[in-house]
């Protein structure tokens, strides 16, 4: 069994064993389960392994972590090919992943999309030649309100167009990814033309001022109510 997906065969490795340090990873994720329950860490055990192996699960991990567990294997098989989290073939050292629904879609993924093809020249699902790049289109990475989005690795890079993703490509291709969060500077999930509520330091209630003026604590007065 050369493969675990559709598509070309891909080559696997005949043997998987755990880094020592993983496997003190692994270990801890299954003590938080009663005895018995050991099945339960199959998702971190499969991230642990995914991320060990360059980003991508191959079989022979998949049997480790199955082993470790005492589960069957083919339980081990629906997991990793039920979530799309888990890569079944090799990606590159930075794997994009664009979301197209429909928040980022009104707010130009589109744009997002055609910069990665031009840039790249790959499709969605491709891989660059020199493997340091792999696009895949996601659903909704929940975070809308900083729409488009577009996750490389374990970070979100948000408020992109086009320009600004041909250039988060360019630092990347350079070895020196930006900082993740807002292309425009935006903190957190603020408006984008900045703040419109709470433009002034609230007034304190009366009882806090006189607390204050005693040098009476909150947890004093409470104490002593």
């Amino acid at each position: 069994m050369m493969s675990h997906d559709s598509g070309p065969p891909v080559a696997q490795p005949e043997h998987f064993e755990f880094t020592p340090e993983n496997l003190g990873r692994a270990k801890a994720h299954i003590a938080k389960y009663p005895p018995g329950r050991q099945q339960s860490a199959v998702l971190p055990l499969l991230d642990l392994a995914q991320r060990q192996w360059g980003g991508w699960l191959p079989l022979a991990a998949m049997h480790t972590v199955a082993d470790l567990l005492e589960m069957p294997r083919i339980r081990v098989y629906e997991v990793a090919t039920f979530y799309t989290m888990f890569n079944l073939k090799p990606v590159g050292r930075w794997l994009l992943q664009v979301c197209t629904t429909t928040p980022c879609w009104l707010r130009g993924s589109d744009e997002v999309v055609a910069a990665c093809q031009r840039k790249l020249a790959i499709d969605i699902g491709g891989t660059t030649l020199n493997g340091l790049f792999t696009l895949v289109e996601v659903e909704c990475l929940g975070a809308c309100v900083n729409a488009p989005i577009l996750q490389v690795n374990d970070d979100y890079y948000e408020d992109l167009d086009g320009p600004k993703t041909e250039a988060l490509l360019d630092a990347l291709r350079a070895g020196t990814p930006p900082p993740f969060g807002s292309a425009i500077g935006r903190q957190g999930s603020m408006a984008t033309g900045g703040k419109t509520t709470l433009l002034e330091e609230p007034t304190p209630p009366p009882w806090q001022a006189a607390l204050t003026a005693s040098g009476e604590t909150e947890e004093e007065k409470s104490d002593a109510g």
